[in-house]
């Protein structure tokens, strides 16, 4: 929070000991995504992420879906494949 990447209630915050309450709703970049979220209570002690998960309500819109990575036309070229193509660019290029 010290760099002023988060918002507390859409007021930017640039203290890490900012206080937060029930009902705040924090903002802050995640990635390439703005997530929102909203305190629901605070926690009596420091526990395991599942319970950490009731504390709070995600209000960010859902992510968009990924694009699938395009698929292989082929085998992976051997060194020797390699080699001779970096061969040919160069033989190519010093024709010019």
């Amino acid at each position: 929070m010290s760099g002023g990447h988060v918002r507390v209630n859409g007021n930017r915050v640039t203290k890490p000991a900012t206080s937060i309450k029930p009902g705040d709703v924090l903002g802050f970049v995640q990635g390439r995504a703005l997530r929102e979220v909203r305190m629901i209570s605070a926690a009596t002690r420091r526990g395991p992420a599942p319970e950490a998960q009731t504390l709070y309500f995600d209000q960010s819109p859902p992510l968009p879906e990924k694009e699938p990575a395009p698929a292989r036309v082929g085998p992976r070229p051997t060194k020797k494949a390699r080699r001779d193509m970096t061969s040919m660019q160069n033989d190519l290029s010093q024709d010019d």
